[in-house]
């Protein structure tokens, strides 16, 4: 059950600026997102849903502090979050073993010995069922599936209590997507963990999700915990979505 919020949106504008750099100057502004409001509660799976350019991935940026030119209120009540991206390989660096990707954000964190760190990453390792001897692998060397799973920890390891997943399993077939699903589960559970989950994949946040938030052209169109909005969707745009995932 959700308890008080991890975070809070209110009334969210974001927009973006095409750079000519060309011509030197910048092309019009343009609205992304228009009046997003909700909360992400502690130990709460939110999924978000929409089509592809509904600003989806416009807004996990905004809330990461990586897009500066909104308006609104974005307030975080726990460490910032971090985040699992669709395809890990682009994320995890190829020249760089496991155990050196998992230790950079600690040695960035600061406050631990080398020690420590090493340990930390052990432990991580265990948590994502690899084990250790994943250390001195790099990312090549690893299925799509343990990609993914590097990529949660090193999302994991500085302890965040939000986690936004940018569609973290389209890229990978139905029997790794439900292993990978089933690992968020329990770290959630392990860690209590929130998520804020975007997805295309209605079967997925089903599977997944407590509430789902619907996006259509960067208005939140519907919200509702995911048994309501399955079974009695309000929302036009909602039932075109529920329709085409049949």
């Amino acid at each position: 059950m959700a308890r008080g919020p991890v975070l809070e949106v209110r009334h969210l504008n974001s927009y973006y600026r095409q750079d000519h750099s060309i011509l030197s100057h910048k092309g019009p502004r343009r609205q992304i997102l228009k009046d997003v409001t909700f909360d992400i509660g502690q130990g709460e799976i939110l999924g978000l849903v929409g089509e592809s350019g509904c600003g989806k991935t416009t807004l996990s940026r905004t809330i990461l502090g990586m897009l500066k030119d909104y308006d609104g209120e974005i307030v975080h009540h726990s460490v910032r979050p971090q985040m699992v991206f669709q395809d890990p390989f682009s994320s995890l660096n190829p020249a760089r073993s496991i155990g050196w990707i998992l230790e950079e954000p600690l040695r960035v964190a600061g406050g631990m010995t080398g020690a420590q760190r090493r340990a930390a990453v052990l432990d991580m390792l265990d948590q994502i069922g690899l084990g250790g001897e994943f250390a001195s692998r790099r990312p090549w060397e690893l299925s799509g599936g343990q990609r993914q799973r590097v990529s949660i920890a090193a999302a994991m390891i500085t302890r965040p209590k939000l986690i936004i997943a940018d569609e973290p399993v389209s890229a990978l077939d139905v029997t790794i997507q439900a292993q990978i699903l089933q690992l968020l589960v329990d770290l959630k559970k392990e860690f209590d963990l929130s998520y804020l989950f975007i997805s295309h994949d209605l079967n997925v946040v089903y599977q997944i999700c407590n509430r789902v938030l619907v996006m259509k052209d960067g208005v939140i169109v519907e919200q509702n915990t995911v048994d309501e909005l399955f079974d009695h969707p309000q929302h036009p745009y909602t039932r075109q979505l529920l329709k085409a995932a049949e």
